[in-house]
């Protein structure tokens, strides 16, 4: 492999929490082979955002330095379901559905890694399980004790609060474990909460003969809310997928004080450059944002997109003028609750969710606050009314 410098080397980490361990690393690094990099996928949740584009940035400086991804596509260890993070059994998924979100997992992780098969290698861990017979599986078991398996958190606190844990899920971080030792893993990547799962690969691949995998562990990035870790179920995420227009306004919605881990783990700007960003004393924080939201929407588009983004939020935001863009509905000329209306354009997932828009005071029609969850509205046959929902979901409702 071609040697690297000490600058590449510190990339290769960016961002990590831990490194199980850095010497290790270092002598990895020596090795005359492409390493073998392992990252599991979830198929519970194939749509990838921002969040998970922190460990995917980080695979792909490897794959830039001739090193191989190994790619999991967990389709057996999904009929059990992941408990990590979880106070609850997690639904099981069926093979048809866990092909289905694998495809939509590929289609954008490409957007990231680097597809080429010499760069990318993607296994399904019913490869070896599938043929792993009962007296196999109670010979995997002994090399864990039931100790190592209630001391992790989650389990212990289920324990704790009086809540069931089916054998099954224990099973889980033991045959995640067992993806290692089959695939010859070098690396494994995993989030602050696959810590567990990863050191046990480190520690089964010992026990079997193999060389222990080097674990590098990523922080939870936080949702654009600032309060809670990033996901599509808490609604404070950035898609991959997001229109440009929607990326760059997001962006400039969060705190001020989460800029420095996005810049951090979610750009390649260099940590002098970040640091002069985030000093506010010599940087407007409106400036920065701008350039964080620039740099993300540039990074998944191209530069005349992330600045035609800009230019839409400036209009919108500092002049108050509609999207360019803007969509015209139809809905109807009968009359009907706005709430209806609201989850009918797309705007709420519910009508509940839409009553409780309109008593939050975030809706208007024509400019007219709205802040009666049962008000019913009829829409002129002749004209066009401009609806707000939030800050930036408008469109304009005609019959």
């Amino acid at each position: 492999m071609t040697t690297i410098t000490e600058d590449q080397r510190d990339q290769l980490t960016r961002g990590a929490v831990e490194v199980y361990s850095t010497d290790e690393l270092d002598g990895k690094l020596k090795l005359d082979r492409p390493l073998r990099v392992k990252y599991g996928m979830d198929p519970t949740a194939p749509d990838i955002h921002l969040g998970h584009t922190v460990q995917m940035r980080m695979l792909r400086r490897f794959q830039d330095l001739g090193h191989v991804v190994v790619l999991i596509i967990g389709d057996y260890t999904a009929r059990i379901g992941d408990p990590s993070g979880r106070d609850t059994t997690r639904p099981v998924l069926t093979p048809d559905e866990v092909d289905a979100n694998a495809r939509t997992y590929l289609d954008q992780a490409g957007i990231i890694l680097d597809t080429d098969p010499a760069r990318l290698e993607v296994r399904r861990n019913s490869e070896w399980f599938d043929g792993l017979s009962f007296a196999e599986t109670l010979k995997l078991t002994g090399q864990v004790t039931v100790q190592q398996m209630i001391a992790r958190d989650n389990f212990k606190s289920r324990i704790d609060a009086g809540r069931e844990i089916v054998i099954a899920e224990m099973m889980y971080p033991l045959m995640q474990a067992y993806d290692s030792v089959m695939i010859d893993a070098d690396i494994e990547f995993g989030g602050t909460d696959q810590t567990f799962n990863c050191l046990m690969g480190r520690d089964l691949m010992a026990k079997m003969g193999k060389p222990r995998q080097l674990v590098i562990v990523t922080p939870l990035i936080p949702g654009l809310d600032g309060s809670e870790k990033m996901s599509k179920s808490k609604g404070n995420y950035v898609a991959l997928t997001d229109p440009p227009n929607d990326m760059y306004g997001k962006i400039m919605s969060i705190p001020d004080e989460l800029m420095g881990d996005y810049f951090r783990l979610l750009t390649s700007i260099p940590e002098t450059r970040i640091r002069s960003l985030i000093n506010f004393d010599t940087t407007h924080p409106r400036d920065s944002k701008d350039c964080l939201a620039r740099t993300i929407v540039e990074d998944y588009h191209d530069m005349d997109t992330a600045n035609a983004a800009a230019e839409e939020f400036r209009r919108r935001f500092a002049e108050g003028q509609l999207p360019t863009d803007i969509e015209l509905k139809h809905v109807g000329a009968d009359a009907q609750p706005l709430a209806s209306l609201i989850a009918n354009v797309g705007y709420a997932s519910s009508n509940s969710e839409a009553r409780r828009l309109i008593q939050q005071g975030a809706v208007t029609l024509d400019d007219q606050k709205i802040d009666d969850p049962k008000a019913q509205v009829t829409i002129p046959a002749d004209r066009q009314l401009v609806l707000k929902v939030g800050k930036r979901r408008v469109c304009k409702v005609t019959a």
